[in-house]
């Protein structure tokens, strides 16, 4: 697994995937605004991305997700600690799995890494699926955001995207056939990653609705809809 080799997202399949989002906690207008009174006090300079836990039977889901995340946090202002520094530093301290990972304690984590704040993501959905008459790939998670020195709870959030679009019309058999034919493309061309790229994009970005806050390095701090 290699962090910093991110694969382009196609500008088409980013549009696509930007309408099949089913935004941070649902839409701004209708949702209550978001209690950032923890974040702020223990606002974190520092996050350390623990390894994703994913509900997916898709094997590729964790790494998938988790190669992604450094990215959104450190264009919103956030040192991350390098996910491969990361996974070398808990296989030397005998964690194997994601889930060994996220139930160390906070404190133990601080200790060993440095950092002010933990994220902790589950992946709750991963792959293409076949729909009837069409092929959808899918990435959705959960994020929770943790002060490494309390154990406070900073921040919740949700991201989905896709890439989903509907066959072109025809008969019923061609239309089982184009969407057969777009499941295994999307499986050969490991679409599931590139939609995670976006689902993480939207997951850790800075600067949306119910999102994170923007970090110390970030040009643009205090200039989002998230904080006002």
């Amino acid at each position: 697994m290699n962090p910093t080799k991110m694969p382009s997202i196609p500008r088409a399949l980013a549009l696509t995937a930007i309408a099949g989002v089913l935004g941070l906690a649902g839409c701004a207008t209708k949702a209550p605004p978001y209690d950032y009174t923890a974040y702020r006090q223990h606002m974190p300079a520092s996050i350390l991305v623990l390894p994703p836990t994913s509900q997916s039977p898709d094997i590729n889901a964790s790494s998938s997700l988790w190669s992604h995340a450094t990215m959104p946090l450190a264009e919103s202002g956030y040192y991350v600690i390098p996910v491969a520094l990361v996974a070398e530093t808990l296989r030397e301290n005998g964690i194997q799995t994601p889930a060994e990972a996220q139930a160390l304690a906070p404190q133990k984590l601080q200790s060993i890494f440095g950092a002010d704040a933990g994220l902790y993501i589950d992946v709750t959905q991963f792959g293409t699926q076949f729909l009837v008459l069409n092929s959808v790939t899918s990435v959705a998670a959960n994020a929770r955001l943790v002060d490494l020195k309390t154990g406070t709870l900073l921040w919740t959030g949700s991201a989905r995207a896709q890439d989903g679009g509907s066959n072109s019309q025809g008969s019923l058999a061609v239309m089982l056939v184009t969407a057969v034919l777009k499941q295994i493309t999307n499986t050969a061309t490991d679409m599931g990653h590139r939609v995670a790229g976006v689902t993480s994009s939207t997951l850790l970005q800075a600067g949306q609705p119910r999102g994170l806050l923007w970090g110390a390095r970030a040009v643009g701090q205090g200039k989002d809809a998230a904080q006002p």
